[in-house]
């Protein structure tokens, strides 16, 4: 659930916080199309491991909000209805609960991949940035029939993340600490009208807050005011972060081209939606990804270990020796992992070359690297189930 960057020449937008970000320090840089902190003074490194021990607030405001309100007035209709865009079980979903999800293309690629949460009387969605336009466009051709799509562009939304983020939360919103991971609705936070979801991208316990953008600053610095447990963190440390839990950056690890059975994914596709299941299928690609889920993908999104130190990064062939001629795959995403002390990766590679400790060697600037198959995630998640 993230974003390629945006090319520089584009004119960039800005989140609510940007004032914030650039009165606390934040290196600004393009990002799916805003001005985006990647890091503030301590560096990459720091807000890496202060997230792991301690508590990070980012800014995930660039993230689109959609609200899917069903003009029946029932909230089984909208869910329904989103089902003809996804593989997921929407209907299944108890009220004040959430779930990952995809959009998929026709030949069961990956357009986006999304976080859908049931607020009892209607949908709200948490689509990636660089998407959001088109995701947009997706839902109001193809549900204007059963839904009212609303674009939430008037709020914000911060990611509270790590060990100690309950405890800070619940400062200022009671029933933080009662949260279980992927719990989400209205929720009351230092006096604000919010929407709280027990979840992130970091494999760290933590929490989504949407809050109206004219109080993003007031909830940001009311969060921040415990200088000691919680440090402003930047895009950096979140794609590190993120790569440590094995989750994937849309554009990079998952895309069009991408299927949910060979990005690894397959845990998110509910039984009631594959063959057998009582609403098996009905979602754009359908006969592909269910053909997969029986039968088996060519190929998989693998974790990477390289032996050495040295970084291997998106977009290195992989090769199965060290003097083999053709490629068999590539890295979707890589670099140093600050937790383990050692570089990690994951891209894709043939079925057959696909299990764990699997030898391989990685194309970097002219040298093949070891490198073997690994478990993800790199890091255990410490979600509060």
């Amino acid at each position: 659930m993230a974003e390629p960057a945006a090319a520089p020449s584009v004119s960039l937008k800005r989140t609510p916080l940007h004032a914030l970000h650039v009165s606390l320090g934040g290196k600004m840089v393009p990002f799916a199309g805003y001005e985006m902190p990647v890091q503030y003074a301590p560096g990459v490194l720091k807000e890496h491991l202060h997230t792991r021990s301690a508590a990070g607030l980012f800014d995930v405001s660039h993230m689109g909000q959609v609200a899917l309100v069903p003009k029946s007035g029932k909230v089984a209709d909208a869910a329904a209805a989103l089902e003809r865009l996804v593989p997921q079980d929407i209907i299944g979903i108890p009220p004040g609960r959430q779930r990952y999800a995809q959009f998929t293309n026709p030949d069961g690629g990956i357009l986006d991949d999304l976080m859908v949460a049931n607020f009892g009387e209607h949908l709200v969605l948490v689509v990636n940035a660089a998407c959001k336009d088109a995701d947009i466009k997706l839902l109001q051709d193809a549900l204007s029939d059963a839904c009212e799509v609303q674009p939430l562009n008037d709020r914000a939304l911060l990611a509270l993340q790590g060990p100690k983020a309950a405890a800070v939360l619940a400062k200022f919103c009671a029933e933080a600490e009662g949260m279980r991971f992927m719990d989400a609705g209205p929720r009351t936070v230092d006096g604000l009208a919010c929407y709280v979801s027990r979840s992130g991208y970091t494999g760290e316990d933590g929490f989504e807050i949407s809050v109206p953008a004219n109080q993003a600053e007031q909830l940001a610095d009311a969060l921040l005011s415990d200088d000691k447990d919680v440090l402003p963190i930047g895009l950096g440390a979140r794609d590190s972060l993120r790569l440590e839990a094995g989750l994937c950056l849309y554009g990079h690890d998952i895309d069009t081209t991408t299927t949910p059975v060979e990005g690894a994914l397959e845990w998110s596709v509910q039984k009631v939606r594959r063959n057998g299941g009582a609403r098996a299928g009905g979602f754009p690609g359908a006969d592909r990804i269910l053909a997969q889920f029986d039968h088996g993908a060519a190929r998989r999104r693998v974790g990477l270990r390289p032996e050495g130190r040295a970084p291997v990064r998106e977009g290195a062939t992989l090769f199965a020796t060290a003097d083999a001629a053709e490629p068999v795959g590539k890295v979707t995403s890589g670099g140093f992992g600050p937790t383990l002390n050692a570089p990690v990766a994951m891209g894709y590679v043939p079925m057959a070359l696909a299990a764990l400790d699997t030898k391989l060697f990685a194309d970097v600037r002219g040298q093949r690297l070891p490198l073997r198959v690994a478990a993800m995630p790199f890091v255990p998640n410490t979600y509060k189930r």
